[in-house]
């Protein structure tokens, strides 16, 4: 009786139980660094506008008065993002344009990708993470420019790589975290200078007292200088077309 022949190894590379292992953590970090970039550069993006923010912040109801209501954050980022991804439409060649980068789920993430859908959805990106709570891809960013990290320190790699301004709303620890990491990058000089703009003055001055750290000889007055506050898709839309008319594209 012919002796059946025993089946060939598995190769380590085709390994799931291998691959998903505490051993092979660094080839899964390799991984969210090289697919990222080489799925990028097939579609020629290179740089793009920042926009964080908390994924909880809901369209304001109907009928709520002014005064009486926090501002609408999220038709403010919708606005923003339509605004600015027409400017860049109009203003730079098809592979010179700025592309729209979030986290691409809830909250301000699913307002600006829609603003930026209303333009042209392929300029969104989304920079997901995934989290036991939150949060799945909005539908406005094309499956090709959407993401799925499980590396909080790849994908905000990959934010700050892109980046060529932020624009950030209010939100919590992970706004928080991801506006104050890029600022330090920006202190100690491992990235370029760039426009920062907070929007909603009535929040970022209750929430943190950037003139207090200053004040204390804790941060630079440059470092303040560089935080622009806007209450207004104008005021905001002014001070970023300005800064970035002459921004070449990231090599």
């Amino acid at each position: 009786m012919q002796k059946k022949k025993p089946s060939a190894p598995a190769k380590a590379y085709k390994n799931p139980e291998f691959l998903m292992s505490p051993e092979a953590r660094t080839i899964r970090m390799l991984c969210e660094y090289v697919e990222p970039q080489t799925r990028l550069a097939r579609h020629s993006v290179s740089r793009a506008i920042i926009f964080w923010g908390s994924a909880r912040i809901r369209p304001l109801r109907k009928g709520a008065k002014r005064g009486q209501s926090p501002p609408d954050y999220y038709r403010l980022a919708t606005e923003l993002a339509e605004r600015l991804a027409r400017w860049t439409v109009q203003s730079h060649e098809p592979a010179e344009r700025f592309h729209f980068c979030c986290g691409g789920g809830p909250g301000i993430m699913e307002a600006t990708s829609r603003g930026v859908a209303s333009v042209d959805r392929h300029l969104n990106i989304a920079l997901n993470i995934s989290l036991p709570f939150e949060q799945s891809v909005n539908d406005s960013v094309t499956p090709e420019l959407a993401f799925e990290f499980h590396y909080f320190f790849m994908r905000k790699f990959w934010f700050m790589k892109l980046a060529e301004a932020m624009v950030v709303f209010p939100g919590g620890f992970g706004t928080f975290d991801e506006l104050f990491e890029m600022l330090t990058l920006v202190q100690t000089g491992k990235v370029e200078p760039m426009p920062f703009v907070l929007i909603g003055r009535e929040f970022w001055k209750e929430a943190v007292n950037f003139e207090a750290l200053a004040r204390r000889g804790l941060i630079s007055r440059e470092d303040v200088d560089r935080l622009h506050f806007a209450d207004s898709v104008d005021e905001a839309f002014a001070h970023l077309s300005q800064e970035l008319s002459g921004a070449s594209p990231s090599v």
